[in-house]
């Protein structure tokens, strides 16, 4: 990460700590704690050359008024619980800090199954990698995006200085091409008038500019940049709103390799069986084996995920979708 020109680049000597339970960053010289993070709330870690990269999930503070909403609708999800923080290490050791990060998770799932009556010793890592072997990658998108009829341009025709009158979430990391999904239409809006759009649909260019890969920030000025176009040109994959997850797991030794907090799924491991099953992070689990999980607890899920063998069927949809749809949250169109 580079400070803006001019300044200078912000360095501090830390020392890392690595164990089964958390990650701390300490100042190298006071060895003062600088970050503490639970080893489960690590979403990504990689080293790319002398650099470590590694992002955390925090839970967000909350305020009284906030306190006062999740008291009266439980069930709720909650505005922007967490956030993610990205830390960026220089290192000449920099891989062998991630293997070491990876360790941490590897004994710490020993340790799960072992309290779940499991001998880790029972399941090698050839195993596992023989298992992923035989697992065609299931994923809905492969096959839909292959198709030339899902793909097609649409044109918007509009009235100078009027908006396009859509809300686009992103698509979740995990998903074959990364990039915005229409969740809501205004209504008498130019989107919605067309005909020509539906919720789900993720937009891959608009006006020639591709917007696969790039923030939803990015996305959003885009579209807000062509408030003066009286035609607008979108390129579209026509997508059903909810994406169906088919996760295989012989049994109860192999991990599912991703976690979820109240519902949504929070981390996903590359290259495990989830991944290869179409799980994106930032979705929100609508329904387990055919059963609806949109009231149930947190506990309540994970003893579902925790105890399913065989073929799990899921079906998910952007958390920020699922909350407009049940009206948690006032659209804001651009």
């Amino acid at each position: 990460l580079q400070a803006p020109e001019g300044e200078s680049q912000p360095m501090t000597e830390v020392d890392l700590f690595i164990s089964t339970q958390r990650i701390k960053v300490l100042n190298a010289d006071t060895q003062e704690t600088m970050m503490d993070h639970p080893l489960r709330t690590i979403s990504y870690i990689a080293d790319i050359g002398n650099i470590v990269v590694l992002m955390a999930r925090r839970r967000m503070p909350r305020s009284n008024s906030q306190d006062n909403v999740e008291a009266s609708h439980p069930s709720q999800d909650g505005k922007r619980q967490y956030k993610m923080i990205c830390h960026v290490f220089e290192s000449e050791d920099a891989q062998l800090i991630a293997q070491s990060i990876g360790q941490a998770f590897s004994v710490a799932y020993q340790e799960f199954l072992r309290a779940n009556g499991i001998n880790p010793e029972d399941l090698s890592q050839k195993e596992y990698s023989d298992l992923l072997n035989t697992q065609d990658m299931y994923n809905d998108d492969l096959i839909h995006f292959s198709k030339s009829e899902n793909c097609k341009d649409v044109y918007i025709e509009k009235q100078k200085g009027e908006i396009l009158g859509v809300v686009i979430v992103e698509s979740g990391w995990g998903s074959i091409l990364p990039t915005v999904i229409i969740a809501n239409m205004m209504h008498g809006g130019p989107a919605e008038k067309s005909g020509k759009l539906n919720i789900g649909d993720q937009i891959m260019s608009i006006n020639g500019t591709s917007l696969v890969g790039l923030p939803l920030s990015t996305c959003q000025s885009i579209i807000k940049g062509l408030k003066n176009q009286a035609r607008v040109k979108l390129n579209i994959v026509r997508c059903p709103p909810v994406t169906t997850v088919l996760i295989r797991r012989p049994d109860l030794r192999y991990q599912l390799g991703f976690s979820v907090q109240n519902g949504i799924i929070c981390s996903l491991m590359r290259g495990g069986i989830a991944e290869r099953g179409g799980v994106r992070v930032g979705h929100r689990i609508i329904e387990i084996n055919g059963q609806s999980v949109v009231a149930t607890p947190h506990e309540k899920i994970v003893h579902i995920l925790s105890n399913a063998v065989g073929e799990i069927h899921m079906k998910t949809m952007p958390a920020a979708m699922y909350r407009l749809l049940t009206a948690q949250e006032q659209p804001v169109y651009i």
